[in-house]
């Protein structure tokens, strides 16, 4: 076999790598992050989600491919649309990089690493793994406690739930369907992961951090909690209302016992505590009936998708013996 031959096949296994860059008003860096990008991909994709500046401009005179929504419709709607067009082209591995610069394009080689060897269907790089730079303490500390209450939700436990730089497989990217337009699209991601049953492999990855935050941390963590919040409830209604509501009826059962057994012992009434039982119970038979309620929504959707899909294949099935 003659050098030629060898380099042909090589070419021919070699996986296509497509960067997504989802964007919005980054004109300043979009240019920089777009050729730093491009040593390491086969190409690179600009989600312009409606900007108001020279973001698209700056991106295709880069080198970028550029698709641009007509107005800014969210983070997770660019997501949406990067997916997309990873699934279009043909993507064996796309890459999702900010648009800002606090990624560093470098990191991608490690981060398709275990897509490659076959070992993961995503990547997410890690902020809190390795010697890389922490984020600031306001905005570590609402990390953890969204990372936190997602891996509770999704039942896989990761370090970075939020993290923008991630990479997915062509398994992945046929096998994700999202539909959260805003910041919380992380999350869902992690509820669609783990329900499509795909592995996850987490990288340590470098960021830099020039600028202050664009959005109000405080408001901004607030939004993101509260849909991370609406999310868990559809994933897991027992596991947020029932085990609380639980919790709440026994207690306030405890109370009640030994509300009555004072006023056996006294023949007198311990309002307080009685008052306290009656509270208890009525927010534990409350959760629990908004747990139930939630869960038998979830499996009534649930058979609702699943039965055209079981009545498809079994009329294929009737066909090929015909």
């Amino acid at each position: 076999m003659n050098m030629e031959t060898l380099n042909s096949k090589q070419a021919q296994h070699k996986p296509k790598i497509i960067a997504a860059i989802p964007c919005f008003n980054e004109e300043r860096c979009i240019g920089s992050v777009v050729l730093k990008t491009k040593k390491f991909v086969s190409s690179v994709v600009v989600i312009d989600d409606g900007s108001t500046d020279a973001t698209s401009e700056v991106a295709a005179e880069a080198g970028a491919l550029v698709y641009r929504h007509g107005q800014n419709r969210g983070y997770g709607a660019a997501i949406q649309s990067a997916l997309a067009k990873g699934r279009e082209l043909g993507a064996d591995v796309l890459v999702i990089i900010d648009g800002d610069g606090q990624h560093d394009p470098k990191d991608i080689p490690k981060l398709v690493k275990p897509l490659i060897d076959g070992e993961a269907d995503v990547a997410i790089g890690s902020r809190f793994l390795g010697e890389s730079k922490r984020p600031p303490f306001y905005r570590r500390l609402g990390l953890r406690v969204l990372t936190a209450i997602t891996n509770l939700g999704s039942g896989q436990r990761i370090s970075d739930s939020q993290s923008g730089f991630r990479a997915y497989s062509s398994k992945a990217l046929n096998a994700l369907n999202l539909t959260e337009d805003g910041m919380s699209v992380s999350s869902e991601m992690q509820f669609a992961i783990s329900k499509a049953g795909l592995k996850m492999a987490e990288v340590p990855i470098d960021v830099s951090y020039f600028d202050k935050a664009k959005r109000n941390p405080l408001g901004h963590g607030i939004s993101v909690l509260s849909r991370v919040l609406v999310l868990f409830s559809l994933r897991q209604p027992l596991l947020l209302f029932g085990l609380p509501g639980l919790g709440f009826l026994t207690a306030g059962l405890v109370i009640g016992a030994r509300v009555l057994a004072i006023y056996g012992d006294t023949r007198e009434l311990a309002i307080g505590n009685a008052l306290g039982a009656v509270l208890l119970c009525i927010a534990g038979m409350l959760a629990l009936f908004a747990a139930l309620m939630l869960q038998a929504m979830k499996e009534l959707m649930r058979g609702e998708v699943s039965q055209p899909i079981k009545d498809t294949r079994e009329y294929m099935a009737e066909s090929k013996n015909h």
